[in-house]
């Protein structure tokens, strides 16, 4: 391969290039869409949805933020917001914004084009595919099912979205060392909330392919459902990070389980921040060159 090769080739010959931010709106200096301080933000971010099928107490980010030590409000917007602070010493930052892959392009982008955050990891409420996982159990993504349109626009859908190793490994620490229950596999996201996962939309609307959905991707293996999730892991990847995803468990059709409101959602709070704190004595670890991680990746 020719050491010249430029990847942004493609942006640099396009001929509307001049035309187009190429990072991206700024208002008043700061990301247009987020308003967030860049500078604030920590290396470990959560993602959450203001999902009210989570039960959530007030705005999710707002809501964990009273967990940090010394949280700071550092970006708010019509569509998101955004605390930092630490976590048993680990330094992090919590954002809040609205539900699918669309809007979770929206804040990945400014977060991957104006800050030094390196690990990305949703945390939110999921429907249940396969009869083993019952409403309350958290579900650690080890790969995301690119059922969704946004990420098609960045790479194709033969691309996988694979949950970062060490974000999972992390995960699973904080799990067991908890003691709730976590399965580790894969996560389906789709942009319809209804026909797409086999529920009925309007006035019981049902097609004889939506009769299927459910199980197909249950004999696959697929474990949950959820909207964010794939974009969280692909555009990680994608630009050299680490995406990863940590959702609670509210229902599952196939088993007969019905909704419950906010199931298992504080087990998912609890090991994404106590996941965090175990990755960050990983990285710790890697960057002394002993322990479990090598290195991450960068782009």
């Amino acid at each position: 391969m020719s050491t010249n090769w430029n990847p942004y080739q493609p942006y640099d010959s396009y001929k509307f290039a001049d035309n187009v931010p190429r990072r991206g709106l700024l208002v008043n200096g700061k990301p247009a869409l987020s308003q967030l301080d860049p500078d604030k933000v920590g290396r470990y971010v959560l993602l959450t949805v203001r999902d009210p099928l989570c039960a959530y107490d007030d705005d999710p980010a707002t809501q964990l933020s009273r967990r940090l030590d010394n949280p700071e409000q550092i970006g708010k917007s019509g569509m998101f917001t955004t605390w930092s602070g630490t976590y048993q010493g680990v330094p992090l930052t919590v954002v809040s914004g609205g539900s699918g892959s669309p809007e979770a392009e929206l804040i990945m982008h400014e977060l991957l084009e104006f800050t030094h955050a390196d690990t990305f990891v949703r945390v939110g409420g999921s429907g249940g595919y396969h009869p083993k996982v019952n409403p309350g159990d958290v579900v650690i993504a080890s790969g995301v099912v690119r059922d969704e349109g946004m990420t098609r626009a960045y790479i194709p859908a033969s691309y996988p979205a694979v949950a970062s190793y060490d974000v999972v490994i992390a995960m699973a620490r904080a799990a067991s060392g908890l003691g709730q229950p976590y399965h580790i596999g894969v996560t389906r996201s789709s942009d319809s909330d209804f026909v797409g996962v086999g529920r009925p939309s309007v006035g019981g609307y049902f097609q004889p392919w939506h009769a299927d959905i459910l199980e197909t991707w249950a004999r696959a293996g697929v474990l949950n459902g959820d909207r964010e999730s794939a974009a969280i892991v692909t555009l990680a990847a994608l630009f050299g990070k680490r995406g990863g995803s940590v959702c609670s468990v509210a229902d599952n059709v196939i088993a007969g389980k019905q909704f419950i409101a906010g199931a298992g959602h504080a087990s998912g709070m609890d090991i994404a921040l106590n996941g965090i704190v175990e990755l960050a004595a990983l990285d710790k670890d890697a960057e002394a060159g002993t322990g479990l991680l090598k290195s991450t990746c960068n782009t």
